[in-house]
């Protein structure tokens, strides 16, 4: 007896793929099959569906993944796991506007959120050079001033010496 493949979507009823008998063959479905459609998809909600085998033992699982309309991209979704599997589905009905627009507001606030992060580190840079700008004019300074008052110093006693010469006083 071989063993039955089937789709299903979490609370619903699972859909048989009575084409698929063989392993490694691709199948390519035109869309008259008796089991399409295998599902139909909410705008906003995602369901869990997945790939199953039933045979006389058990139950396998091909594969499980959230399967969301937003997941389509110009009408076209494909499904990949290596080596098990690799299903593209279509959609006519869930149109890449909709779809677009999340993604340009994402891609909005990522570009907005690299904006300020630019602005950020700008701030930033700025701020240490201001700060570094002003330590390095507050040292000059303060040389300057130690130079005008070492030069004063000498001054005073160059005008000591000047009085003692001009009062004849000599040692």
């Amino acid at each position: 007896m071989k063993p039955t493949v089937f789709f299903r979507c979490n609370g619903e009823n699972r859909t048989v793929l009575p084409d698929v008998k063989e392993k490694h063959v691709v199948y390519t479905f035109k869309g008259v099959e008796s089991w399409q459609p295998l599902t139909e998809l909410p705008d906003i909600k995602c369901k869990r569906c997945g790939f199953y085998e039933k045979d006389a033992i058990s139950h396998d699982t091909f594969d499980e993944w959230e399967f969301c309309a937003s997941d389509f991209t110009n009408s076209k979704y494909t499904h990949y796991k290596d080596k098990e599997l690799n299903a593209t589905f279509l959609c006519p009905d869930c149109t890449p506007h909709e779809n677009v627009s999340d993604n340009s507001t994402r891609s909005k606030e990522d570009s907005s959120g690299m904006h300020w992060a630019v602005i950020a580190f700008i701030i930033a840079v700025v701020s240490c050079v201001c700060i570094a700008g002003l330590v390095a004019a507050y040292k000059y300074w303060q040389k300057r001033k130690r130079q005008q008052e070492q030069a004063r110093f000498l001054k005073l006693f160059e005008e000591t010496d000047d009085i003692e010469d001009e009062l004849g006083i000599t040692s």
